[in-house]
């Protein structure tokens, strides 16, 4: 009887220490638990600047790849036998960012992806021809804005038709427009106005808002933030008349800004 009872008495010690022994197994290979970590946000992408210096470096903002191009980003179309209406030569620049988005002078919402420009004087609705002298590349393009109102410069670029033009990478370039296409002729009519900036403060833009008000009575004067964040002076003269815009630009001087004629339709 002893011998059965210490018998069964090991038996129970051994299932035991089995017991222990395969606890403490397990919890020194615990298998680690699986955890889904979320990717990283994509960086922020970088933005280029409106009407920039000569030489100034900026990243383009490309409209998607493998997209297809509409209609309304391609080049305006010309009758094959169309012959220049009016030819000037100057310095192109381009812009995009903080203008993209946002409305242009005809009404419509810049793309800067579409072929379209800013000229100070051409009605809206123009198609010119761009040519850079430098390198030979040519463009159709459609003005659709005013611009740019930077002192030598004559046409302001999409991004997409300085990219054409290779006018993208040195931010300004020496170029040809012919008018090929005009909605009204180009010697008469017209709605025409003086602009006057950009002031880097609204104290300046209002100092002379207010002394133009009182030198011209009849005319209206407006002041207002530009995208850019520059303030600026508009002055319309009586009936929008060319001569009479003309005459006031002439007479106009201010050490904070430039002053520029500009046709508003």
């Amino acid at each position: 009887m002893k011998s059965r009872g210490a018998s069964s008495i090991s038996l129970v010690l051994s299932l035991i220490l089995l017991l222990i022994l395969s606890l403490l197994s397990g919890c020194g290979h615990r298998k680690p638990a699986s955890v889904n970590v979320p990717p990283p946000p994509p960086a922020s992408e970088p933005s280029a600047g409106t009407s920039r210096p000569e030489g100034a470096a900026k990243h383009d903002h490309l409209p998607p790849t493998g997209s297809e191009e509409s209609a309304e980003l391609a080049e305006p179309i010309i009758p094959p036998d169309a012959k220049p209406m009016a030819t000037e030569t100057g310095r192109a620049s381009w812009y995009g960012p903080p203008y993209h988005n946002r409305r242009g002078s005809n009404g419509e919402v810049y793309n800067m992806h579409a072929m379209t420009a800013a000229h100070r004087t051409l009605p809206l609705g123009s198609v010119v021809r761009v040519t850079n002298l430098k390198t030979g590349q040519t463009a159709l393009v459609r003005i659709t804005d005013r611009g740019p109102f930077i002192p030598g410069r004559i046409i302001d670029l999409s991004l997409a038709a300085a990219h054409k033009l290779d006018v993208y990478q040195p931010g300004v370039a020496e170029v040809k427009i012919e008018v090929m296409e005009a909605p009204v002729p180009l010697g008469s009519g017209g709605k025409w106005a003086v602009q006057i900036g950009g002031f880097p403060g609204e104290q300046s833009a209002a100092k002379l808002a207010d002394h133009l008000k009182r030198r011209y009575r009849t005319a209206k004067v407006l002041k207002f933030a530009s995208p850019a964040g520059d303030w600026w002076v508009r002055v319309r003269v009586l009936d929008d008349d060319r001569e009479r815009a003309r005459k006031l630009a002439a007479e106009t001087e201010t050490s904070d800004g430039a002053v520029f004629l500009v046709r508003l339709d």
